[in-house]
């Protein structure tokens, strides 16, 4: 059982949609795990019956592929932020992510997910604050 503190000093609603929040990632951490546990049954499998090796690295690289693909629309989400924020290209984009992630020692992917987390969570907060009234000499 996973305990979750939440601070009397957040407003509810706040720390509700943190909590809800905390829980899809871990329902998500689940299943990914879930995945990779059948993957390597899977391999497993194929070592006990004796399967070829062409056939064993066949499965490799589709599972390899599966991965990359599951991980491309964050990194595509990050890298958009990036080429934002830095007023960048792509692969300008694509390097820095690169490099933050070798400096943090953290998969692309882990960090795209949580610059990607971040800027929602930084959006929903600007959208909780009451916003000022438009000046009304401009229309």
């Amino acid at each position: 059982m996973i305990g979750v503190k939440v601070d009397s000093g957040d407003a509810g609603s706040g720390a509700a949609q943190r909590l809800e929040a905390a829980r899809q990632e871990f329902d998500a951490q689940a299943q990914r795990f879930e995945e990779a546990k059948s993957r390597l049954e899977a391999t497993a499998g194929m070592l006990r019956t004796g399967r070829p090796r062409r056939a064993m690295l066949q499965y490799s690289a589709y599972a390899r592929l599966r991965a990359r693909l599951e991980s491309m629309p964050v990194i595509e989400q990050a890298k958009g932020i990036v080429m934002a924020q830095q007023r960048c290209g792509p692969d300008e984009a694509f390097d820095l992510l690169r490099l933050a992630s070798q400096r943090a020692n953290v998969k692309v992917h882990v960090l795209a997910e949580q610059l990607v987390a971040r800027l929602a969570s930084q959006e929903s907060e600007s959208d909780a604050r009451p916003r000022p009234l438009a000046d009304s000499t401009h229309p």
